[in-house]
């Protein structure tokens, strides 16, 4: 059942028919962005502010949690809540995402790399920061650059995990170099588990050139 399909059943739910109009496109909106893009982080990096802000999307899906969880249920779609992150999040066979290309794969798992080493390292917040050399680098020193990627396959790789709350991009998309700074937000810590991270790398450095495309 689709989003469009499901929205006409959302009518005749006691909870929702009791909202006001208002109260029901922020459900509607909620639902709406869960199902696009998985996760809904209670901060966020504000690039006008520079610095982090609370997330109003996070204040509306907490507001209507249960029957959020409840309603996605029915579909087989599970609502989690990790407050010690500051994030919500959906889990399910039935969620569906977006093919990885290969070099995002890539990317995410050094990703899980870094935000694991510097969280180690007694970071005092759950968001980490990172350049792309960093991340260029730590892929190079497990062999797994067959060919340097191109700006655009770059671009793309950076936008997917954007997309999905994994990483914030702080400078401009189009200027992109080796000293670009990133925030790796904490969702990344429900993607992937740190003790699979490196018999995966390893797997990757052992494997062909095919472009294997998971979904997130």
């Amino acid at each position: 059942m689709t989003y469009e399909e499901s929205a006409g059943i959302i009518s005749h739910i006691p909870y929702y028919d009791a909202l006001g109009q208002g109260e029901k496109e922020e459900v509607r909106a909620a639902l709406r962005l869960l199902l696009q893009q998985t996760f809904v982080l209670e901060h966020k990096y504000d690039k006008r502010d520079n610095r982090f802000v609370f997330n109003p999307e996070f204040k509306i899906c907490n507001k209507h949690l249960e029957f959020i969880r409840a309603y996605l249920a029915v579909s087989g779609v599970t609502v989690q809540e990790n407050s010690q992150l500051g994030l919500i999040y959906i889990q399910g066979e039935n969620t569906v995402g977006d093919k990885l290309p290969k070099l995002a794969t890539l990317y995410l798992l050094i990703l899980k790399l870094i935000y694991d080493e510097q969280m180690a390292a007694v970071s005092t917040s759950v968001n980490i920061y990172t350049t792309l050399s960093e991340i260029h680098e730590k892929l190079g020193n497990y062999r797994l650059f067959k060919k340097q990627p191109s700006p655009t396959e770059i671009r793309r790789a950076i936008t997917l995990l954007k997309k999905y709350q994994i990483l914030e991009p702080l400078d401009i998309m189009e200027d992109l170099d080796g000293d670009s700074r990133m925030i790796i937000y904490p969702c990344i810590n429900v993607v992937l588990f740190g003790d699979d991270v490196r018999a995966l790398l390893e797997a990757f450095g052992e494997g062909d050139d095919d472009d294997d495309e998971p979904e997130i």
